[in-house]
């Protein structure tokens, strides 16, 4: 890393950056978080005393969005901040604000007469059956926020339920900046001639990740021990986590955390979640791994993001262009700013591609929303905004930046959640684009990854960097995902560097049965043709378009003409494992 340029780029920012994050003007400080919380705060208090004297109709569905929209729009943006901004003040601010801004939702989450507001409109028939299938949809989910809050609780145990919260949100908080924390040894512990893959501070060495891609064994088996050896302070933590999410899911009337957090989702209880992995369980066997080194060469990320450009245009009609910024707007320097445009509805919204490694930067692939799409009242639609944040390598003087098969498959994954953020074109925010039921929001992510795994797709972009030779069609064969076992190494903790405990709590199950989904619209939808444009918008039409303002177990029955079932998903999954992959690509030659 650039550790000098890193820091010319912070001291210039803070002189120089009139614009604000985002174009967000407050943001041009850390400062200016206090200033846009304050505004928040100030316009939720007029639209809850608007929502508390409105008289039922489609006005109260529109003005509990417009208040969660208030909060979001400056919440979304912290919680990116918090940690991903290279500058600890931004970091330590968006963290305050994220607090505020959660204690804020959780009271008005058991604010009695907001609620009332809204169960007058839900008892009203002759009101609920004018409203349109989304805003029901959308009332539903906003008495359901109030319900697994503990609305119906007396004042005590409601304020109870509050403290709980805001507790469960400050251990989240803690417990993912633990999870991300780089662990130090004394050098000398380590062989001289693998000490070049870590960062040495002084007579320290540094180990901030477990070097998975690295070819060398003994680099991968130091990291492993090093980074995932035990935290007893990240354990009280996680500890206390746990115990604090049973509390509060009892005291709202739940037998566990699970059963609270998994209402709403297309699994509905925990015993069908277990049913499902039981299920698909007894019918898996291991598969090998490979070796990635053999075709790094030609995937750079260059030639990843005209492969992606080309697919979505495609099947969706859509372009991705560079976009110019202005000064303030972005927290690197090496940051991309995307806007994403329709051929024929024009500009969707934009994404932030923040890609490369940096200090202080978590080592995770996520995509952030930092500004829900929504119909305004002016008629316009509020154009949503997102984060793309990854790890990869910086290019050299020899070469471009050269991604992996995961790190390939994994940059389609988070482009499949910008797509749905792109396109989930919700009249509200409180279900836009990724804002549904978790099993369902990795359907488009992880379909992506068929694509990424596809020789026709792969085809079209993947070429040598310095050859530019085609990648065989057996190398591609080779890049499907592999499951592998690993037996425990004594004196480590995975479970602490876990960040999905946090949010994915009892919902992990998302990504097999969102991937089970996936296969199955990927062998009915594209397998016979991954570029066909009608299949693509009906793909848009049935399961982007409604975001979250949608049954999600309705979207995928419109996209697959018929109701799936848990043996359906299993089957879907091992018949991935089990098909001779040759059906899955074209002759190459």
């Amino acid at each position: 890393l650039n550790i000098t340029g890193q820091s010319n780029f912070l001291d210039s920012y803070r002189k120089n950056n009139l614009f604000g994050l985002f174009g967000v003007p407050e943001l041009s400080s850390p400062e200016g978080f206090q200033e846009a919380q304050e505004k928040a705060l100030q316009e939720t208090e007029q639209l809850v005393q608007k929502a508390c004297t409105t008289p039922p109709g489609p006005q109260i569905v529109m003005i509990f969005d417009q208040l969660s929209d208030a909060l979001c729009r400056v919440a979304d943006l912290a919680d990116f901040v918090k940690i991903a901004h290279p500058d600890f003040a931004f970091r330590e601010a968006a963290e305050e604000t994220c607090r505020n801004i959660g204690t804020m939702v959780e009271k008005l989450n058991t604010n009695i007469e907001l609620c009332q507001s809204l169960k007058q409109l839900l008892a009203n028939k002759e009101v609920m059956d004018s409203l349109d299938p989304e805003t029901r949809q959308v009332a539903e989910l906003f008495m359901f926020d109030f319900e697994i809050s503990g609305i119906h609780l007396d004042e005590e145990k409601r304020k109870r339920a509050v403290d709980l919260n805001v507790k469960i949100l400050d251990l989240c908080n803690q417990f993912l900046i633990g999870a991300h924390l780089p662990n130090k040894i004394d050098k000398q512990i380590l062989p001289e001639h693998i000490r070049y893959n870590f960062a040495v501070e002084g007579n320290y060495i540094q180990i901030t990740g477990l070097h998975a891609d690295c070819s060398d064994d003994l680099v991968r088996e130091a990291a492993y021990k090093i980074f995932l050896y035990p935290n007893a302070e990240q354990l009280r933590c996680l500890e206390e986590l746990l115990t604090s999410r049973n509390h509060l899911a009892q005291l709202v009337g739940y037998n566990t955390f699970a059963h609270r957090a998994l209402q709403g989702t297309m699994a509905r209880t925990p015993e069908k979640v277990m049913q499902f992995l039981e299920t698909l369980s007894d019918r898996l066997f291991q598969r090998y791994n490979i070796e990635p080194s053999l075709y790094c060469p030609f995937f750079s990320l260059g030639a990843c993001m005209e492969g992606l450009n080309f697919l979505f245009n495609q099947l969706l009609g859509i372009s991705l262009y560079a976009e110019q910024t202005e000064k303030g707007e972005l927290w690197c320097e090496d940051v991309r700013k995307l806007a994403v445009v329709h051929e024929n509805e024009g500009l969707l919204g934009y994404i932030y591609c923040d890609f490369y490694q940096r200090a202080d930067k978590p080592h995770q692939d996520c995509h952030f929303t930092i500004r829900g799409g929504r119909l305004r009242k002016d008629g316009e639609y509020q154009l949503p905004v997102v984060v793309l944040m990854l790890s990869l390598p910086h290019s050299t003087r020899s070469s471009p930046t050269l991604l992996t098969p995961g790190m390939m498959e994994n940059l389609f994954h988070e482009m499949g959640h910008a797509m749905h953020s792109m396109l989930g074109r919700t009249r509200y925010q409180h279900v836009t684009g990724t804002r549904c039921p978790t099993d369902f929001a990795e359907v488009p992510s992880i379909l992506m990854e068929y694509f990424a795994s596809d020789y026709r797709v792969v085809n079209q972009f993947a070429r040598h960097f310095q050859t530019g030779q085609t990648v065989s069609q057996k190398i591609l064969k080779e890049t499907q995902e592999k499951f592998y076992g690993l037996p425990y190494v004594p004196n480590t903790a995975w479970q602490l560097r876990f960040s999905h405990l946090v949010g994915y709590g009892a919902k992990y199950y998302s990504y097999l049965m969102s991937r089970a989904i996936a296969s199955m619209v990927w062998k009915q939808c594209f397998v016979q043709n991954p570029f066909d444009r009608a299949m693509g918008e009906r793909y848009r039409r049935e399961m982007l378009a409604h975001g979250g303002g949608k049954e999600p177990m309705l979207m995928v029955q419109g996209m697959l003409q018929k109701s799936p079932s848990v043996e359906d998903f299993v089957n879907a999954l091992v018949s991935d494992l089990d098909q001779d992959f040759e059906t899955f690509f074209m002759d190459s030659e």
